[in-house]
């Protein structure tokens, strides 16, 4: 009886005992794993700022654009994410009609490389330093503190002067250097909807971010912008950048992305800098694109086409954001704004395949939207 008693005191303290030895070692387990997994993000980040890691540049992670925290910035004092159109675009039917048929309307705006930067004055706005390394064109003022005012006080590699625009990608890196695109680089601006006749210039100060650094090889296969993805020589629709590419003089490795162009005619700019825009959608029952109507408001598709000076062996050659199917860029418009309707009426609105100036060579007839100068006249 006495045995008993004493089991029935001794057994409950035993268990308690061991109940607090295990909760102790998941605790110190726990706090290890927290270590080890904030070790790793810092590792991953310091890798995404240089464009590097201990080994292959193929290999590089970008722990950025994981939507970080809206920040305040010179475009967003408030720092939620939203930048809301002055005034707003509203009552308008996404367009079902069917103009004549025409097979271009489109116009380029030829912009140079400007300088790299690891800057994102979209997602990293006030932050320098805080993005993988990026490759700008146009205007030659963008950085962390960019805003529609700086840039639009700034100066242009556009080859119109009215196109203040700040555009930018990940910096292509051999070997971890950057191969620059050399010249004038195409970036095109289309109709992205069957209606060519419904589309109008963008907002100053719209901005979006296309693809994902992020994104896997599936879903950059599979993204609504993918052209042609990496191509070089005689190789296309690659996902991810070809290991060889013919090694003649003339051959270069290019990438097309096309950004979406439907509008929600309500924000500039929304916390992860895409659900603002759409892309246009294939109309029930026909083969006519149409705009959503959650985002009605049709403006220009833009459609980067760019070229890189590397061939031969590629092993080396990646993305300072990583693979390269993490391939994206972003867009800042700070377009004159009767320069860039001059451009979409004429071109766009008008169903012509214009060059920077706003002319098709194959309908003079129809003249330029710009001098020689590429200025309105």
């Amino acid at each position: 009886m006495r045995r008993s008693r004493l089991y029935a005191v001794l057994l409950p303290a035993l268990a308690l005992a061991l109940c607090v030895t295990a909760l102790g070692a998941i605790a110190v387990t726990g706090e290890t794993a927290s270590a080890r997994t904030t070790a790793a993000a810092e590792t991953a980040d310091n890798a995404a700022r240089t464009g590097k890691d201990s080994g292959n540049p193929a290999h590089s992670a970008h722990a950025g654009h994981t939507q970080p925290r809206p920040v305040a910035s010179g475009d967003d004092p408030d720092g939620d994410g939203y930048i809301p159109a002055e005034p707003p675009v509203t009552g308008v039917v996404p367009s079902d009609k069917e103009p004549p048929h025409r097979y271009f309307h489109e116009f380029q705006a030829n912009c140079s490389v400007t300088h790299t930067k690891p800057d994102d004055p979209i997602v990293y706005p006030g932050q320098p330093g805080r993005s993988h390394d990026h490759t700008f064109m146009g205007n030659n003022t963008t950085d962390a503190h960019s805003t529609t005012a700086s840039l639009d006080a700034g100066a242009t590699e556009c080859k119109a002067p009215g196109d203040k625009s700040g555009y930018w990608m990940p910096t292509v890196l051999n070997g971890g250097e950057p191969v620059l695109p050399v010249g004038d680089q195409v970036i095109y601006y289309k109709a992205g909807v069957t209606d060519y006749t419904s589309v109008r210039p963008f907002p100053k100060g719209l901005r979006f971010v296309v693809g994902s650094p992020l994104q896997s090889e599936a879903e950059f296969r599979d993204h609504p912008g993918f052209v042609e993805g990496w191509e070089c020589g005689e190789s296309y629709f690659n996902t991810d950048i070809p290991a060889t590419c013919p090694g003649s003089q003339d051959t270069q490795l290019n990438i097309r992305m096309q950004a979406p162009s439907c509008w929600d005619g309500r924000y500039l700019d929304t916390p992860d800098h895409k659900s603002h825009m759409a892309y246009p959608v294939v109309k029930a029952g026909t083969n006519n694109n149409v705009c959503p109507e959650s985002h009605p408001v049709a403006l220009p598709m833009i459609e980067f086409k760019m070229a890189f000076p590397v061939n031969g062996d590629m092993s080396r050659v990646a993305l300072s954001s990583g693979r390269g199917y993490s391939f994206h860029y972003d867009f800042i418009n700070v377009w004159d704004d009767a320069t860039l309707k001059a451009l979409v009426d004429h071109c766009v609105v008008g169903a012509l395949q214009c060059n920077a100036r706003g002319y098709d060579e194959t309908h003079p007839e129809a003249g330029a939207a710009l001098d020689e100068d590429y200025e309105l006249p």
